[in-house]
């Protein structure tokens, strides 16, 4: 079976899946224009219903204002480790979308879900570079709506640093036990055949 990282998969798999874990312990050295553009490319290629794209990300690089605003927007405990990023960023999603042949927006279902695997396109992509991607939803989201300007048509969905990985040093002491790649619950807790099975 694939193994990376100290992780092994019950089934093949690309190894790109068990590559990619959320350290905590971040360089804020910048990453190179080429290199952001290429992860942000590859958001751009994920699924969506009717091809409405509803994903959108805000981000701020290490040392800016902007890069200030949204890690004060971060929970503290995020922030003791998230201020060492070279990014910041937000990933946003279009709660409306205009249906092919229509000319007024309705209601998507699937916005969360899209933007979803635009952010899962991202992190895989990241991870082929060579660099680490840490999801958060510790923050305060109506501020982040409101301190950003991000309309009532749009849901904030989570935050997330991005950047080369740093020793685990850097850490507070309580985090450095934690930066190991986590396990996953086996297929027949979440893949069912026909019938849904409670937990």
């Amino acid at each position: 079976m694939t193994q990376a990282n100290l992780r092994k998969a019950d089934h093949p798999v690309e190894t790109v899946f068990l590559e990619r874990w959320s350290p905590r312990a971040f360089s804020p050295e910048p990453i190179p224009e080429t290199d952001l553009h290429t992860i942000f490319e590859a958001a751009r290629w994920a699924p969506s219903a009717y091809n409405s794209q509803p994903w959108r990300f805000l981000f701020a690089r290490h040392g800016t204002p902007e890069f200030a605003t949204l890690l004060g927007l971060l929970i503290e405990f995020n922030q003791s480790w998230a201020k060492n990023a070279a990014v910041l960023s937000l990933l946003i999603s279009k709660k409306t979308f205009v249906p092919p042949g229509k000319t007024e927006p309705v209601l998507s279902h699937s916005h969360s879900v899209d933007a979803g695997a635009a952010w899962g396109f991202l992190a895989l992509q990241a991870t082929k570079l060579g660099y680490a991607v840490h999801a958060m939803t510790g923050f305060d989201i109506p501020r982040a709506a409101l301190e950003l300007n991000i309309p009532d048509d749009y849901r904030v969905e989570l935050a997330f640093a991005l950047g080369r990985r740093a020793d685990k040093s850097i850490l507070p002491e309580g985090l450095q036990a934690r930066e190991v790649p986590s396990s996953r619950n086996p297929l027949s807790t979440y893949v069912f055949e026909g019938q849904f099975k409670p937990d």
